[in-house]
């Protein structure tokens, strides 16, 4: 029996710098899609779409950004929203507060309500994102009887190491929030096919829609076929993964010829060994 897990990218639009009415909205939209796609198991929700982040819009007098600790009040109020849902919820990233430091932290909910996962996006866009880096792996968590789901956060999909670590600890599928609104969304639709071709797994990668640019959503197969691609506006995209396909795919290749984890796993070790030149100086930035 195939391994089934229908899921829903969320491309949506948060309500300008104002997160307590963005958390409404994202209340209403996580009970609508319970009733418009009963059969879904999991929603995967933009990168900071909950902080009310809107590119492009000028914040308004005397708005303040209010960081929030994990576990906190908006993860609580997150928690009972996917209770209530009785659904797999990523609720894309959220500024987390930890100490002095701001984090572009994303969130994982489990239908009991439970916080299962949080990461800290590592590879923060500079100099444009100010929030500190994560300095912990990716985590890969796991939706019992189904499969194994990683996790990034938008610029991370640059970095093929990221994926390639999910992919190697098991992730059957990547959940990737981003919040592009910049012409370079145009690459990260190649890089998201790009990582799932390279890791032999499903890619979902939900994108904000704000005032100017965004959305674009995709999702991609373990073959790098194009599942969806997004328009421009607010969407909710649909998709049934059978993850029986990716281990498939990983066992017989990409079309039938390709075994690309397995060569990996078997490659000489002195491959690797420029990653232990990282922590010495390579030259200017």
């Amino acid at each position: 029996m195939s391994r089934l897990l229908t899921i829903v990218a969320a491309q949506v639009r948060p309500i300008p710098f104002d997160p307590a009415a963005t958390l409404e909205k994202f209340e209403d939209e996580v009970r609508m899609l319970t009733v418009a796609f009963p059969a879904a198991d999991l929603y995967i929700f933009p990168e900071l779409y909950l902080t009310g982040e809107h590119p492009f819009t000028k914040a308004p007098h005397g708005y303040v950004e209010r960081p929030q600790p994990i576990p906190g009040p908006l993860t609580r109020a997150v928690g009972r929203i996917a209770k209530r849902a009785g659904r797999w919820i990523v609720a894309g990233s959220i500024v987390e507060l930890d100490g002095d430091a701001r984090y572009n932290t994303a969130i994982v909910f489990a239908p009991s309500g439970r916080l299962v996962a949080r990461y800290r996006k590592v590879f923060t866009w500079r100099p444009f994102e100010s929030y500190a880096a994560g300095t912990e792996v990716p985590p890969v968590f796991s939706i019992p009887g189904v499969g194994k789901v990683g996790l990034m956060i938008c610029y991370d999909g640059w970095f093929p190491e990221m994926a390639r670590s999910l992919a190697l600890r098991g992730a059957e599928l990547i959940a990737h929030p981003t919040l592009t609104t910049t012409p370079d969304r145009e690459e990260e639709l190649v890089m998201a096919r790009a990582n799932a071709i390279a890791n032999q797994c499903y890619v979902i990668n939900p994108n904000a829609v704000v005032t100017i640019g965004g959305g674009r959503s995709i999702g991609v197969d373990p073959e790098g076929r194009v599942l969806f691609e997004g328009g421009s506006g607010e969407e909710f995209l649909q998709e049934v993964l059978d993850l029986d396909r990716v281990q498939t795919v990983r066992r017989r290749g990409t079309r039938g010829l390709n075994r690309l984890l397995h060569h990996v796993r078997e490659a000489p070790r002195g491959i690797f060994a420029t990653y232990e030149e990282l922590g010495r100086d390579l030259g200017p930035d």
